[in-house]
């Protein structure tokens, strides 16, 4: 599994929240006062891995809602990686062969350039509709086999969501 660098946003809130610990220290306020400020590149304390395997809208949907409420409550602490393969495969596709609501294709494209979300596709369930990399979004990361990605990811402490 390849590691990515944190999203701009949240190295942007770590040197935020550095800038204002430092001016609290400044300005006599304790260190005890103040919470750590997370520094960039930190890892999150809170890590979560969908499984997405249904080509179903009102499916997907669903982990998108459950998503953005993980992304809302949790906002930069928490880590999200979408696993995609058998008929959910179609999502991250530049050419579906299996209809896909636009608005999924860009939900998902906002979450990952904008929060960071990894959308993993599985090389096994893109192999066996004939696609390569070049056949997916541009934000899609391959792996060889989507579900080593999902045991990868709880051996590095993401727990599991499946639908």
């Amino acid at each position: 599994m390849t590691s990515t660098s944190p999203p701009n946003r949240r190295r942007w809130l770590g040197r935020l929240l550095a800038l204002g610990a430092g001016t609290a220290a400044a300005s006599g306020v304790s260190q005890s006062a103040t919470q750590p400020a997370p520094l960039p590149g930190d890892e999150a304390p809170h890590k979560i891995v969908y499984q997405l395997n249904r080509h179903e809208p009102e499916y997907q949907e669903a982990i998108f809602n459950s998503i953005s409420a993980m992304l809302k409550k949790y906002v930069d602490d928490v880590a999200i990686a979408v696993v995609v393969w058998g008929p959910g495969i179609h999502l991250l596709a530049k050419k579906p062969q299996r209809p896909v609501p636009e608005l999924h294709q860009q939900r998902a494209r906002s979450m990952a350039e904008a929060y960071g979300v990894r959308f993993i596709a599985c090389g096994n369930t893109m192999h066996t509709v004939g696609w390569t990399q070049a056949d997916m979004l541009d934000f899609a990361q391959v792996e060889e086999v989507g579900a080593a990605a999902v045991m990868e990811l709880q051996e590095k402490g993401y727990a599991y969501l499946a639908w």
